[in-house]
């Protein structure tokens, strides 16, 4: 059967683009199927786009606050009519269940509310008579080009995290989505030019590295907002701030989940397999390993191993929707499954086993099962790698202590939380461990738009994190303005 590709253009200066350039597959990983083929951009198409930015600057710039609030009131009202429709294209190219699909359109949508309070947000300072007739305020102005690198794993939420806020503070913006989920990002600008954003404001290319690197490079561009891996994260920040930006990079983790023995295990059972089986594992804030503590191990197990092999796999772009959808590709397929077996060699005990997990009804789809490794060790590869897709490592501990030092140990600092009926033992996991979301009795501690996405260590390089007001800062500069008049005595201090 053959499959009529979905169309896959560029955006810039207001047109839809498709060059004759090379181009790569995109996939339903439902399926296996390529359903549209996404242009390698490089050097030249970054360059329209950041001229066309550029130009579009001053004019936008100067647009009151209260105008582009509207706008974006507008984009909200069209991104909840498309709700369905953007779900839809999230779950087909990326392979979400329609309720994961929904979650994550939701909690971009949570962001474009938040850009529509934007005369608020930029209000100032003022101090009346600094000295004698001295006044002071402070004025938050916007920097110019912006771009957004963004992941495969939330298509429409991470490009809503970043492009609302830029400019709706008055810059102008560079979309650059990844590549394996391209099609979520045009319906977005699609949806931006109806909400009457002017040409040049938001702009759409794809690409692959060279297409990076000349945005981490361009003379034109202030600042750079990225989610992705660490070691890429990393790149991101170093090249970034070499050449003049601004970056905020959000890494990779490894988030910890501790059990205390007095936990609520049904409740436990329940958030602990949201966290590290949702979304495929597909996501910075899984939690993605399991800290028992004591006796914990021997009443959270048996009823969680039940709870995971209940879990449906299947594919999610029909109406019949399974518990969990597919990884990306057949190749991080792979890449997850040779990481449970490292962890199965190195002596860990695979109590839980979704390799190999047969799918009739898609048989050429990209899925792993539910996947429960146990006695797991800190120096075990599967311990120190993010693995990225539905596999939970289990950690025994004889005590908070050890477990908070255990967590300590990771290189990355995203999500951890604690189970527990103490307050005394979630105020001293709260205060000692090093990450920078914590949740008590909530498995996913993930923030809402008007808090930061607080990373830490290897899971983030920068200064002002993704959302919240620190966004608020990340995309304005400050300036101080000191005024003095003259006239009669009024500042005359010299008379009095």
């Amino acid at each position: 059967m053959t499959t009529t590709l979905t169309p896959c253009p560029l955006y810039i200066n207001g047109e839809w683009l498709t060059p004759k350039i090379a181009t790569t597959p995109v996939y339903n990983p439902s399926t296996g199927d390529v359903i549209a083929e996404c242009p390698v951009g490089g050097a030249a198409e970054v360059e329209a786009a950041v001229a066309a930015a550029h130009a579009a600057f001053p004019a936008w710039r100067d647009t009151p606050a209260v105008e582009r609030a509207r706008v974006f009131f507008r984009f909200r009202q069209l991104v909840e009519r498309d709700f369905d429709k953007l779900c839809r294209v999230v779950s087909r190219e990326h392979g979400k269940t329609h309720a994961e699909a929904r979650g994550s359109v939701f909690r971009g949508l949570e962001n474009i509310e938040y850009a529509c309070g934007i005369p608020t947000l930029l209000f100032g300072d003022t101090l009346e008579n600094l000295a004698r007739g001295v006044d002071c305020e402070t004025i938050l102005q916007p920097l110019g080009v912006c771009v957004g690198i963004t992941p495969f794993n939330f298509p429409v939420m991470v490009p809503l995290w970043m492009f609302p806020l830029a400019i709706a503070t008055g810059n102008t913006f560079v979309l650059k989505p990844s590549e394996k989920v391209p099609l979520s990002a045009v319906l977005l600008g699609e949806l931006l030019a109806e909400a009457g954003l002017p040409q040049g404001v938001f702009n759409i290319v794809h690409g692959g590295r060279e297409s990076v690197d000349a945005l981490l490079t361009h003379p034109r561009v202030r600042a750079i907002s990225f989610v992705g891996s660490s070691p890429i994260a990393k790149y991101i920040y170093e090249t970034g701030t070499r050449n003049g930006k601004r970056v905020q990079a959000n890494g990779g983790a490894k988030n910890y989940i501790v059990i205390m023995p007095d936990a609520d295990i049904g409740k436990t059972v329940e958030a602990l397999s949201a966290a590290a089986f949702g979304c495929a594992g597909e996501r910075c804030m899984a939690g993605s390993t399991a800290i028992t503590v004591g006796a914990a191990a021997e009443s959270l197990l048996p009823p969680l191993i039940d709870a995971a092999r209940a879990i449906k796999v299947g594919p999610t772009d029909r109406a019949a929707q399974p518990d969990m959808g597919p990884v990306i590709t057949a190749q991080h397929r792979d890449r997850v499954s040779s990481l449970i077996a490292s962890g199965e060699k190195d002596g860990a005990r695979v109590v839980c086993d979704g390799r190999g997990v047969k799918v009739a009804d898609a048989p050429r789809g990209f899925y792993v099962g539910a996947t429960i490794v146990d006695n797991v060790q800190a120096d075990m590869t599967l311990a120190r790698e993010e693995v990225f897709g539905p596999v939970l490592n289990v950690m025994r501990m004889d005590d908070l202590d050890r477990a908070i030092e255990l967590a300590n140990r990771s290189a990355f600092g995203n999500g951890a939380a604690i189970f527990t009926r103490s307050g005394g033992a979630a105020r001293e996991f709260k205060h000692r461990v090093k990450a920078g979301m914590v949740g008590i009795n909530v498995g996913v501690p993930a923030t809402m738009a008007m808090f930061p996405f607080t990373g830490w260590d290897d899971s983030f390089y920068g200064d002002l994190h993704i959302q919240g007001r620190e966004a608020v800062q990340f995309y304005t500069q400050q300036k101080v303005v000191t005024t003095r008049w003259f006239g009669g005595d009024v500042g005359d201090v010299w008379k009095k």
